[in-house]
Formats: structure tokens, sequence, C-alpha cells
């Protein structure tokens, strides 16, 4: 079977100087169609779309111009076009084509050494331009047919990772979702499955870090009769129940070095063996792995497998804590509200002005987990049907947390005081240490810890009798 020949439109007045251009253009192995009036060019541009079009400009330079203009205009027309054109001296011809769109114009009196070349750089564009055309639209409809009912994202970090979990959904890749706890990541799971040709089948989930080893092999894999103590019968797995569908590992951190090499294996070769058995299994099963700890950091440690983590971060999604995504804290309070205030069948609609700036002043450290209990408490403590600052089982920050919050337009004071306190907090009180760490002398440090205040510890820093000042 030939491949297809690339398509190049060549229009032009004159029939005899076509023919020049046709046997140039087929030579080089294009698949040339010829219009002669202007007029007729861009119905044919709309029915074959050729590669590229090749404008005579020498009888009719002004028809020609117009034409490029109009190609140009019109959805669908190939964004390639050259101008052929006479060489005359002071003649405006070239650079009129161009204005109207020409991606460049060729005379004809080298047209044998220039005009291929050109055009074959301008097919390459259109074919470039089309494919990213191609994707485009691949991407728009597979946005459009996402499914993400559940997940509260209008923040550009959020649309983001939202874009990604459609592009990845239909895939079979692996993937790794990381995150802080709270962030929601088995939502981004859950996700993953609903949006995959997988959705028809099981979607099974697996906490790695609430079982011993020994009962962790055993979920995973199944295990036969009489395998250990208590196995009265044989027990089909996490896998064989996923078997056609998803397996969602959540804290895969936590699995032991012996789970760790089992688990490579199905990677690998998609086959495994009930414990106490001998018989290879498989098992068609996609697999998504979540963890709040920084894997590679682990492997860094010799506490995971480097060649694991690769095969479980083929795509690794990271989802943002809710502190990088501010403008999705009130939609999600919102939601909560409207969910607790029906599960509790209490009538409460809203916040106060003055708890939706405590809701957007908080840091979140548990992020949206800590955020459904904050706005579920409230609910159900509001003593009207707004819920009041009052009735948030949160605190206002301490300095540190408000600092973060109010960079910038903090005082170089505040940031010195910031500096040495959070350092002294991570060195417990050391004087010496935090002054390593931030650059300066001892002295100084101790001199900042008697004007604040602070007391040096085991434990860190606070409110006490200051250091003394030593001449060192």
């Amino acid at each position: 079977m030939t491949a297809e020949k690339p398509r190049v439109l060549l229009v032009r007045p004159n029939r005899g100087r076509g023919d020049r251009l046709i046997e140039t253009l087929r030579a080089a192995g294009y698949e040339t169609h010829v219009v002669a009036p202007v007029a007729e060019s861009v119905g044919f541009i709309d029915a074959e779309h050729p590669e590229v079009t090749v404008v005579d400009l020498v009888d009719e330079p002004d028809a020609g111009s117009r034409f490029i203009a109009m190609a140009r205009q019109r959805a669908g027309a190939e964004p390639s076009i050259i101008g052929v054109a006479e060489p005359e001296p002071g003649s405006t011809i070239a650079s009129d084509a161009v204005k109207a769109g020409a991606d460049g114009v060729v005379e004809l009196s080298t047209e044998s050494t220039l005009l291929v070349p050109m055009v074959n750089r301008a097919r390459d564009r259109a074919v470039s331009a089309a494919r990213t055309e191609h994707f485009r639209k691949r991407a728009e409809e597979i946005l459009s047919l996402a499914q993400f009912d559940a997940i509260v994202g209008s923040h550009p970090s959020m649309q983001e990772l939202l874009k990604r979990v459609a592009y990845v959904a239909n895939t079979r890749a692996t993937v790794l979702i990381q995150g802080e706890s709270g962030t929601g990541k088995e939502l981004i799971a859950a996700a993953l499955h609903q949006n995959s040709k997988r959705k028809e089948g099981p979607y099974v989930r697996l906490n790695c870090a609430s079982l011993a080893e020994s009962v962790l092999e055993s979920e995973l894999f199944g295990h036969e009769k009489g395998a250990f103590t208590g196995a009265a019968t044989r027990r089909e797995g996490r896998f064989k129940q996923a078997d056609g569908g998803t397996l969602l590992l959540d804290e895969i951190s936590e699995i032991p070095p012996s789970v760790q090499v089992k688990l490579l294996r199905f990677l690998q070769e998609k086959e495994f063996e009930r414990v106490g058995g001998n018989e290879s299994l498989r098992v068609d099963v996609r697999v998504l792995a979540a963890t709040n700890r920084d894997l590679k950091a682990l492997v860094q440690d010799g506490r995971f497998r480097e060649d694991l983590y690769y095969r479980l971060a083929v795509v690794r999604l990271d989802v943002p804590p809710l502190r990088a995504r501010p403008s999705d804290i009130l939609p999600l309070a919102h939601q909560f509200l409207r969910r607790a205030a029906e599960e509790n069948e209490v009538e409460v609609v809203g916040f106060t002005k003055e708890a939706e700036r405590a809701l957007l002043g908080y840091p979140w450290p548990g992020n949206v987990r800590e955020l459904q209990n904050a706005v579920e408490h409230a609910v159900i403590l509001a003593e009207s049907e707004l819920v009041d600052a009052r009735q948030l089982p949160i605190q206002a920050p301490d300095a540190a947390q408000s600092l973060r919050l109010m960079v910038p337009g903090v005082t170089l004071a505040e940031l010195e005081r910031f500096a040495i306190t959070e350092t002294l907090k991570a060195v417990n009180g050391s004087p010496a240490k935090a002054a390593e760490i931030l650059g300066v002398s001892r002295r100084t440090i101790q001199y900042r810890m008697r004007e604040y205040g602070l007391s040096a510890g085991a434990r860190g820093v606070g409110p006490g009798e200051p250091p003394p000042l030593e001449d060192k």
C-alpha cells in the first residue's frame, strides 16, 4: 500500500506558465491540482484541504493578493501559502503578497532551486499546525467529557490538575498521587477510575498503612487454605477483586520491603501468587498509588525501592494543599455547609462576613478534610441561619502563620524576628546552630533572644529568662 502523496494547489490564470510549475512540483513528489480562475480556488481549499497553496502572481498580482487574504480568513484554509512572481525592479508584488498573508514569495527565474525547498518547509509547517489543532480539539473533547462532580476546584492549580486527570484517565498508565493529608487524593483517584474505560469495572481501595506485613500481603494477593494459622479457606486478595477495574493503594509509602518486591513483580509481569500457593495468576488491573510522603526522599534514604518508585510514578499527580488554592476555600465551605445542614436537618444557609474572613485567614494545615470537619462542627453549633466566626473551631493564626499570610507587606524587623524565632525552634533553641544557619554571629542571636524575651531550652524556645550575653 503506497503512502498518499502530499497535495499542493496551484492557483494561476496562465495555463502555459502553470505547466512549468506543475512539472517542478510533481517531480518533487507532490500531487498537484491546478485551478485557473482565482474565484474557484477557495472552494477547492474547502473541499480538498491541500497542505500547501502556490499562487501565481505574475499576470494578476492584485487578484492573487486578494485570494491570499481571503484564504487566510476562511475557516479551514491551509496556513501555508507561497506566491510566485517575476523579478522586476521596483515591483511591490512580493511585499504586497506577504502583507496579504503569504508565507513567502519565490521568483520564477530561480523557481527550480527555491520553489521546492520553500514548499517543503511550508508543508512541514502545515502538517505541524494540523497536528497541533488535532491535539487541541482532542484535549477539548476529553475535558468536555470528563466528570468531576465530587471535586470543587476553580483555582488554576486545580484546573491544571483536573486537566491532567482527564488526559491520563483513559490510559493504562500507573499513576502516583502525592499530596498532604486531607487534600483529596482519594477523590482524584476516584476521578481517574470514573473517567476511564474501566469505570464499569470494580474500584477497590486498600490502606497500606493500617495493616501488618503478613496481613497486607494476604490482603493484596490472597492466600491458600492452610497458608498460615487461621487460614481455614482460600481467600482472594484485592488484586483478584479488582480484576477488570482499578486498585488504589493508599499510603503506598508504608508497605514493607518484602511486599515492595512482590508488588514490583506484579507491575512488571502482571502476575502474582497467593500466599502459600504456587499457581501464577494473571489479572487485568490498573494500579493507582497515593501517599502524603515524598517517595523520592524515601528512595534516597533507602526505605523505598527506586525501581518500584518509577513503576508507580509513570504519571505523577501532585494535589495542591488548600492554602495554595485560597479561591477554593469559600466554595468548598459552602458545599460542606449545605451537606452538613441536610444531614443534620438544621436550617443553616450560609456564613457571616466575619466567618468568611476567618475561613480565608486560617492556613488550614489539615487541608480540605479539616475544613469539612470545621464547617460541620460550626453548622451543628450555629445559633441562627448563618454560621458565625465564634462557632468555627479554628484559632486566629499565630505570629508565624500571620507572617506567611501577610507577606508582602511586613517590615524588615518582623521578617528578622520570624527568621530567628523559627530557626531557633528548628534547632531546639540552640543559639550556636541558629547563628550558623542564618550566617550571623552567636552574639547577635543571643542579643535578639534577649530583645524578644526568649529563653533557650532542650525543647526549643519560649518566653522566660533570656540567655546571658557571651563574649565569644
